[in-house]
């Protein structure tokens, strides 16, 4: 027998080898698993959180450094933390840090133009970020690990030697401008900026808005003299992570940065006082054109240095998500909302708020607000449910593994716990007292922080077909005024 011939015959008996084989599993009953319910599955314990290796050290000028190395990936990423913000600009001149922070970057350095500056880092797939927001300022960086050197040169030019070029400074302008013009136009960002408005009052740093003449009063001396104020080694926390050696890094830092010093006497920087302008009030914009109504409610409330933080997070995770008190009594139930919700939403080192809301159909908007009401004052009146507790404390402990998930996120926090002055366990304290949060805790809290007769109440929406119904929540209407002021001519 050829060869060839042997072989097909083994290939034919291995193909009749398979095919009873499959007949054979095939004609064995089917074992169809019921699923279980939701309640029956079980989950192993979320792994404990491993801090990365990081070294924390300071340079003669005072600038502080954070290095983490990581070298699971060619890249490296830094930020730098700037103690300075929006807060600290002047009232006439009101949108001053944010050109600053853009054009620090957008207007090139003394030594790169904005367009070689962009063209290099085009090339190398690396980019180079700053801004100014209310409380701090960031200057941001990643690279490859093979363009390290040459991208944390131009980071460090963009810090310490920015252009603040006279056509970058105009073009911001004009994009703070556009953005002024548009800012009515969806009815969200108009609820939360002047919710603002009414609890922190309208000139205060934490609700003020940009407008066409504090923009206007804005010069390129105003920008350079902010920059120069408050830009500063002294006022700055960096830090660094990603595929470096650290030897090297504290090297490139010191050639970099070791050398500059500032050039007056540190700011005071003290954040601004904080009171609730209305105690209490219902307040409207009239949009004709809206079929639903998007409304605010709430009060001034507290910082996380507050004792009680860990138990108004549970307080929040009883009130919210699938399965909490408003998405269950007004969605679900009574049906009143597209989306719901009730936030203590605290800051660092001034004091946040506390706000409900959602959106709800134009005829639903009054029941709307009494059904979050109503649900407000049952928490401070009755004592939630051992369930509940064990569902809000089980889903705040179990996502606590994702404020971990890589190195990058780790020194994030620990800058900002350092920037804001909190112990860098900060967040391991937190763990430890929502554990220990109780129902009474909870109860405690909800009596002492929810304050229902200082609620203050905007609704954005059709007023005329809301109609006369508004009056039934027992508090005088005010009409808000959103109309954007035009530059004044002298």
């Amino acid at each position: 027998m050829s060869k060839s011939k042997s072989k097909k015959i083994i290939n034919w008996l291995n193909l009749g080898i398979i095919t009873v084989l499959a007949l054979f599993f095939l004609r064995l009953p089917a074992t169809a698993q019921t699923p279980k319910h939701y309640t029956e599955l079980e989950f192993s314990p979320p792994p404990e959180v491993q801090l990365p290796q990081y070294e924390r050290y300071q340079l003669d000028n005072g600038m502080v450094v954070y290095l983490v190395e990581d070298h699971d990936l060619p890249l490296v990423e830094g930020k730098a933390l700037i103690r300075t913000g929006s807060r600290y600009e002047p009232a006439d001149k009101v949108g001053l840090a944010q050109l600053v922070g853009t054009v620090m970057r957008s207007g090139g350095t003394e030594s790169h133009s904005a367009e070689r500056l962009n063209s290099i880092l085009e090339q190398k797939a690396a980019s180079i970020e700053t801004q100014i927001g209310n409380t701090s300022a960031d200057a941001g960086f990643s690279s490859l690990t093979e363009d390290l050197e040459t991208v944390f040169k131009l980071y460090a030019e963009v810090i310490r030697e920015p252009a603040f070029a006279e056509e970058q400074i105009v073009l911001a302008k004009r994009q703070q401008e556009g953005a002024i013009a548009r800012r009515n136009d969806n009815p969200g960002d108009i609820a939360r900026r002047e919710f603002n408005k009414l609890i922190y009052g309208e000139k205060s740093p934490y609700a003020r808005t940009v407008e066409y003449d504090t923009l206007n009063n804005i010069a390129r001396e105003d920008i350079v003299s902010f920059y120069q104020q408050y830009i500063r080694p002294d006022s700055i926390i960096m830090g660094i992570v990603g595929d470096f050696e650290s030897t090297a890094m504290k090297a490139l830092i010191e050639e970099t940065f070791a050398d500059w010093q500032a050039l007056s006497i540190s700011p005071q920087l003290n954040p601004p006082d904080v009171t609730q302008k209305h105690e209490g009030g219902i307040f409207t914009i009239d949009r004709p054109d809206l079929t639903q109504s998007n409304i605010l409610l709430g009060h001034i409330g507290g910082t996380l240095k507050n004792p009680d933080y860990p138990q108004l997070s549970v307080l929040n995770g009883v009130m919210n998500g699938f399965g909490g008190r408003l998405f269950d009594e007004v969605r679900s139930r009574q049906g009143l909302a597209y989306s719901v919700y009730g936030v203590w939403n605290p800051h660092y080192d001034y004091q946040g708020t506390f706000f409900a809301g959602g959106q709800t159909r134009t005829d639903a908007t009054v029941p709307f607000v009494k059904s979050i009401v109503s649900e407000i004052k049952k928490l401070r009146s009755t004592p939630i449910t051992e369930e509940e507790l064990a569902n809000a404390k089980e889903s705040i402990l179990n996502s606590f593994v994702f404020n971990f998930q890589n190195p990058s996120q780790t020194l994030s926090r620990l800058m900002r716990y350092e920037y804001y002055d909190y112990p860098a366990d900060f967040i391991f304290q937190y763990q430890e007292g929502v554990k220990a949060t109780t129902v009474e805790d909870i109860q405690r809290v909800a009596q002492k922080y929810l304050q229902p007769e200082k609620l203050v109440t905007l609704i954005v929406g059709n007023t005329r077909e809301i109609g006369s119904s508004i009056n039934n929540l027992g508090a005088k209407v005010q009409t808000v005024d959103i109309s954007i002021p035009q530059l004044s001519r002298s």
